[in-house]
């Protein structure tokens, strides 16, 4: 018996099914999701370009050998020689330092895409699982639905029975009862497509059915729009077009860099023997100071102007960059507030649809209301029950929408 139990307990462990959190799901989702993996191992390679744009300030060391056989006529013989050199830039007119610049802020952008990405994965992951429990909750509601309805045909079935009610209130109450039907057939199969991105989104098993644990129901005190626009000005696409200014300043010292000469310094050491006259070794040791420099190219003329320009296109793209985020943000806290607004109507909309519907069922039930009344009360109630889930979730929507723009991780507990 007992290791019956443990079979018996080992097959059905798979079976048990844990409830999902909004937490569990984003989390999930930084786990496995392809683009956010792509987006941080992108971050990694940009990182060593950065670590290797490090390589002008350090000496270069180099070597080789080369061993040769000769065949003459009068005797053969072989020749080996071995060299190695160190060579250190002295000055480039500013050319390392601007790529040293220009590597650490296409990283910092980088990081700020990633930083991006993450948004992102909060945002569709956020929106994917209210939505999915907004159509949950329809599916609760619509049963509920399709249980008033099937009460109203079942009184007005027996009301028939006993003579007091038409045929009509019959059929009315039956065509009621199986729209009812279709519905609930209608939000399941809805819920179980939202639930299949849902999981497809987050790494699960497509087919998975979890139980996912949250609340429409929102509290919260709506910051300042001050202070949330503030935040948006720090968002990614925000800080990477500030640097890419920096990166176009950069990208002038370069250019600039070409007016200028550049001076190297090398220690070298070679030995070679071997040769016709079977000569002793020979070594060499030399010191030498290079410097080069372009008198005139016509093309750096240019390519300095063009990085002139360059710049002001950027400033001018960082302030239509600008100029988006705050009009997006300022729309995006118009929708919160108009939906905190709806939510309050449509909370008395149900409060008045429910108090109509009882009223309606007693009447009917009692012989003083008919059918049509009865019907038309219980499908404004149904309808009120499902505005009152598709306010909840625009809501919540609005807020989702306002933490990405302004890239906040939480607006509840934003300050």
């Amino acid at each position: 018996m007992k290791f019956f139990f443990v079979i018996t307990v080992f097959i059905l462990l798979p079976l048990i099914s844990y409830s999902l959190t909004i937490e569990d799901a984003i989390q999930l989702a930084i786990d496995n999701l392809p683009s956010y993996k792509a987006a941080t191992l992108r971050l990694k390679s940009v990182e060593a370009l950065y670590d290797a744009s490090l390589s002008p300030y350090l000496p270069e060391l180099d070597s080789f050998f080369t061993k040769s056989k000769h065949y003459t006529r009068g005797s053969d013989h072989e020749s080996q020689t071995f060299s190695i050199t160190m060579t250190y830039l002295l000055y480039d007119g500013g050319r390392r330092f601007a790529n040293r610049d220009i590597a650490r802020l296409n990283f910092e952008n980088e990081r700020e895409e990633a930083r991006n990405s993450l948004i992102d994965l909060r945002f569709k992951v956020k929106n994917a699982f209210y939505s999915t429990l907004a159509l949950k909750e329809t599916v609760h509601q619509r049963r509920i639905q399709l249980e008033d309805a099937q009460k109203d045909y079942e009184v007005a079935e027996g009301r028939y029975k006993f003579g007091v009610a038409r045929l009509l209130d019959v059929l009315q109450a039956s065509v009621r009862l199986e729209q009812a039907k279709f519905n609930l057939i209608q939000a399941e199969g809805d819920y179980n497509k939202a639930l299949s991105e849902l999981n497809s989104l987050i790494g699960l098993p497509i087919q998975e059915k979890r139980d996912l644990k949250g609340s429409l129901d929102l509290d919260i005190n709506i910051p300042d729009k001050s202070k949330i626009l503030e935040a948006a000005l720090k968002r990614p696409d925000v800080i990477k077009a500030e640097n890419f200014i920096k990166i176009s300043e950069s990208n002038k010292k370069l250019s600039s860099s070409e007016f200028y000469p550049a001076i190297s310094a090398s220690a070298s050491y070679t030995k070679s023997k071997g040769g016709s006259l079977n000569a002793p070794s020979q070594e060499d040791k030399a010191i030498t100071l290079l410097a080069s420099w372009n008198i005139f190219e016509l093309g750096k003329f240019f390519r300095k102007k063009s990085s002139e320009i360059e710049r002001d296109v950027a400033l001018e793209r960082y302030n239509e960059i600008k100029r988006i985020v705050q009009l997006e943000t300022t729309k995006a806290y118009e929708d919160l507030t108009s939906a905190l607004s709806k939510l309050k109507v449509a909370q008395k909309q149900l409060e008045l649809a429910e108090h109509n519907y009882r009223q309606a069922f007693g009447e009917y039930r009692v012989g003083k209301g008919d059918m049509l009344t009865l019907v038309q009360a219980e499908s404004t109630l149904a309808n009120a029950r499902e505005q009152m889930i598709n306010t909840k979730l625009s809501t919540i929507l609005a807020v989702i929408a306002i933490e990405r723009i302004a890239g906040i991780e939480d607006l509840a507990n934003f300050k």
